[in-house]
């Protein structure tokens, strides 16, 4: 009977540890510089539904369900989808617009697990019409997933998407 106590509390002990040590937070984003002006992209990269035409979610699930409430491209203009288990469900929210600076979203999402990030559509001047575009999302690591967290490497799990949906962002944008 010791034992089983002693294995039970190991294990309430590992895991306060791993608690403990686990990342509280992440931030992924990326970045990329097309050649049109900032009130170009900008005016581009407010529109939730223009999302659908570079994102890469939108690809790996050409059937998905979408929905739009509100008026696109304005604060409480929401996005939501139903997908395959690739892409699977929630919604996006502008939360927050500085004309030509930043879009602010939260992202909500209800399946494969439920959880929240906060998302960022980032534009600043490089050159003479020349744009960088930020896009990234940020988080809180809540117990459990933080644990889970120190076996994956959020960065690595989405960056190459975020590469992916630029690159097509700067051919829609460019041509």
């Amino acid at each position: 009977m010791d034992t089983v106590l002693y294995i039970l509390a190991g294990i309430v002990v590992l895991i306060f540890i791993l608690a403990m040590i686990a990342p509280k937070g992440y931030d992924v984003n990326r970045k990329i510089t097309v050649r049109k002006s900032v009130p170009e992209v900008f005016e581009y990269l407010k529109y939730l539904k223009n999302q659908d035409n570079w994102s890469p979610w939108g690809k790996k699930d050409p059937n998905m369900k979408k929905e739009f409430v509100g008026s696109d491209g304005e604060i409480g203009a929401t996005s939501k989808w139903e997908g395959n288990k690739d892409v699977g469900s929630g919604e996006q929210e502008i939360k927050r617009i500085v004309e030509n600076e930043v879009i602010e979203s939260e992202l909500r999402f209800l399946k494969p697990w439920k959880s929240q990030s906060d998302a960022y559509l980032r534009v600043k001047e490089v050159g003479v019409g020349e744009t960088e575009i930020t896009w990234g999302f940020s988080g809180k690591n809540k117990f459990p997933m933080s644990i889970m967290m120190l076996f994956m490497n959020m960065d690595k799990a989405v960056g190459k998407d975020f590469e992916e949906g630029l690159a097509s962002l700067k051919d829609i944008l460019e041509h």
